[in-house]
């Protein structure tokens, strides 16, 4: 009897482990674009790894440990994983069946947590994109605006009530939007949107902090919050400016830990959009001080490696041996243009690319090509370099272990640099091809 007693508890013990289990499967779109699916859990300053799977013909299978955590998880499709995601909401009680396609977006086929979610944004979006077209058109039926106030009311009230309890739940709520009373005109509704627009967010909702929700509504109040008439990019960059200087007011009592990644999303979203005064502002007065005091040694390199070798930058320094003289790309002149190239004669791309490089830029005039070998050694460098006689070669030993690989941001052979007749660096084509096109072009 106890032998059946304890064979007993141990099958009900195993079923409960796998009925805590759950999955996540579904389909990704175009099938032949994912290879690998891995899933992460977002924390409040860091993400953990929680499972991983082979995507066949589009489809895949997820397992989650039953002891996973609940929450906002990111599935990653690609690298680089900052770009290359779609996030879902895990609660542990229901499996989640999902469609992704890369151009058409997510889509739930089994999920009420997942769907409820998605609903519910798409309805608020809606509603404002109709907001935002009735004061664009110059509308002046008062009877329209206040009646789609009062449809936002009624969706927000509704989608709170549904989701109580529900982990959906704390990102409804906290995306409650202004909402005027009754008529209001555009200026005003433009300057309370943007007064009230973190009224409902709290900043101590483990749940909402480290979430791609979050970091989208912090970029958002960065780059969209601007008034209503045609602006500048320098008048755009002196508001966001101030609206970054806003959101660092309202982060006041936010912990360095999960500020340092929402000041990071904003310096990437800036300088994606080429708002280098307001990723150097961003960057001088908030991140660089929190990166530091968080040990965020990744996030100073990016930075600095980008700032270094952005376009209008000038090129680092880069110095040569030709016999007993040491030169310079500083010396160099009497060109419009400059191509550097890092290059290594043991690069079967190298050998390729080099040589056409090599003949087709006899016929563009006023440029200058500098051929960096980075080698191991000099002999196979000495037998290829003198094939492509039209170039400045130099050689820098230690291969990889160049100090150029770092100061260049080099991961690949060849890589290509474009400066202009003041070295700065104008181009950062990825193959020889580029390299000709952007030179013809200029012509």
């Amino acid at each position: 009897m106890l032998l059946k007693n304890i064979l007993l508890l141990f099958t009900l013990s195993f079923t409960f482990i796998l009925e805590a289990q759950h999955t996540i499967s579904g389909n990704l779109s175009p099938a032949e674009d994912y290879k690998w699916l891995i899933a992460y859990k977002l924390n409040p300053d860091h993400q953990n790894y929680i499972a991983d799977t082979a995507v066949e013909n589009g489809a895949f299978s997820l397992s989650i440990p039953a002891n996973a955590k609940t929450g906002m998880y990111r599935l990653v499709y690609a690298v680089p994983q900052e770009e290359f995601y779609f996030d879902v909401i895990y609660n542990g009680k229901e499996d989640i069946i999902l469609s992704f396609d890369s151009q058409k977006g997510l889509f739930f086929i089994s999920s009420k947590e997942n769907s409820l979610y998605t609903k519910y944004f798409k309805e608020v979006h809606e509603l404002e994109k109709q907001i935002v077209q009735y004061y664009s058109n110059g509308n002046k039926d008062r009877n329209i605006i206040k009646e789609l106030f009062k449809k936002l009311a009624t969706v927000q009230k509704s989608y709170e009530t549904q989701s109580a309890g529900m982990i959906s739940g704390h990102f409804i709520s906290a995306n409650s939007p202004y909402i005027p009373a009754g008529f209001v005109d555009v200026e005003t509704y433009v300057q309370q949107k943007k007064q009230h627009y973190f009224d409902a967010l709290d900043f101590q909702d483990t749940m909402i902090l480290g979430s791609g929700f979050l970091t989208d509504k912090v970029v958002n109040y960065v780059f969209t919050a601007l008034p209503p008439q045609q602006l500048s990019v320098e008048e755009k960059e002196v508001i966001m400016k101030n609206n970054v200087k806003e959101l660092a007011s309202v982060l006041e009592n936010v912990s360095a830990t999960n500020k340092v990644q929402l000041f990071n999303r904003l310096w990437t979203q800036a300088t994606s959009n080429n708002y280098n005064n307001l990723a150097d502002d961003i960057y001088g007065n908030y991140l660089k001080n929190l990166a530091t005091e968080t040990n965020k040694a990744d996030i100073l390199n990016n930075i600095e490696t980008h700032n270094r070798l952005r376009f209008g930058a000038k090129a680092p320094e880069i110095s040569w041996n030709e016999g007993s003289t040491v030169k310079k790309l500083t010396d160099l002149s009497r060109a419009k243009y400059y191509v550097v190239v890092f290059w290594s004669s043991t690069c079967s791309h190298c050998l390729q690319q080099l040589p056409e490089l090599h003949k087709r830029i006899k016929d563009i005039s006023g440029v200058k090509v500098l051929a960096i070998g980075l080698e191991d050694d000099d002999e196979t460098w000495k037998k290829e370099s003198t094939k492509l006689p039209a170039f400045i070669h130099g050689i820098a030993l230690g291969k990889w272990e160049s100090p150029y690989t770092t100061l260049y941001n080099i991961h690949q052979t060849p890589t290509y640099y474009i400066l202009d007749r003041e070295k700065r660096i104008v181009a950062n084509p990825e193959n020889y091809e580029e390299v000709v096109k952007f030179l013809k072009e200029d012509k």
